[in-house]
């Protein structure tokens, strides 16, 4: 469900599910290279290195974790200058359970000083009780596979956890009235959802707001959004559509974002007013 300068995920081959990481991409680019500079082909560096073209070509597009085999033929074939061998160290896979488009503003998330998040369409991921997550991709189309299920939850309870480990990054939300009356899940996942809620919004470095649905005025009418400032006092901004996201890195256009997110806080309920009508809501559940 639910990434610089304004870059749009998902218009090319190499941001597809599973996502290659930064470093498999890397790590074949630098394959490539070397390859390419011993006048090889992919075909004869394959038949060097005893592997067929087509799994050269996967590592090095970074679509495949190379084998320690992999590593030690192409190291000794291209040079031995124990580059390959290094840099192999610090492979790593994408993250299972996120989205390709989303990586990068969860990478964003776990260093944040602040993140500001205004949401209408479903309860932001980091307010999510685990019930209210399993609903969610339940509901998904096409329908997912019991491994994708449990990886994409256990990824979204994970990222959960930023709320009590970065206990000096303050983390604001305001969230529409109207996503709170939709009983996704049941009676039951939505009063366990409201009752996590209630503990997370305690929390001193987390604030929640209300939207409600008779406010005259709305500042956000373009959709969600959210904001982020990092430690060396950059900022960025993230919004979501269908199976997309988009990072913001342009200051005019990310303080565009900001003056909305400042006056829709001046427009929704206090932090004090919307526990009180979440409390109701609770106790009419």
């Amino acid at each position: 469900m639910t990434t610089d300068n304004t870059c749009v995920a998902g218009d090319g081959d190499g941001e597809r599910e599973p996502d290659p990481s930064d470093s498999l991409r890397t790590f074949g680019a630098v394959v490539q290279a070397l390859r390419e500079h011993a006048g090889l082909t992919r075909a004869q560096f394959g038949e060097l290195v005893r592997f067929s073209k087509h799994t050269v070509a996967s590592v090095e597009l970074g679509r495949r974790m190379p084998d320690e085999s992999f590593v030690e033929r192409a190291e000794e074939v291209l040079g031995n200058t124990g580059a390959l061998r290094r840099a192999a160290r610090f492979l790593a896979r994408g993250e299972p359970g996120l989205a390709a488009w989303f990586r990068r503003w969860a990478r964003l998330e776990r260093v944040a000083v602040s993140l500001c998040t205004y949401e209408c369409r479903l309860v932001p991921g980091l307010l999510q009780s685990e019930g209210y997550v399993r609903a969610l991709y339940e509901n998904d189309i096409p329908p997912l596979t019991g491994r994708e299920l449990e990886e994409l939850v256990t990824a979204r309870v994970e990222r959960q956890r930023l709320l009590y480990e970065r206990p000096n990054t303050t983390f604001d939300f305001i969230v529409e009235e109207a996503v709170f009356m939709r009983r996704l899940g049941g009676v039951e996942v939505t009063r366990e959802l409201l009752d996590l809620i209630f503990e997370l919004a305690s929390l001193r470095n987390v604030t929640l707001q209300i939207m409600p649905a008779n406010c005259e005025q709305h500042a956000c009418l373009a959709g969600p959004v959210r904001l982020v400032e990092t430690p060396e006092r950059r900022r960025f901004a993230y919004s979501e559509g269908q199976q997309n996201g988009r990072l913001i890195a342009d200051p005019k256009e990310v303080c565009r974002i900001e003056m909305r997110y400042a006056r829709l806080r001046s427009q929704a309920l206090s932090p004090k007013d919307s526990r009180g009508l979440l409390e109701r809501m609770r106790g009419a559940l």
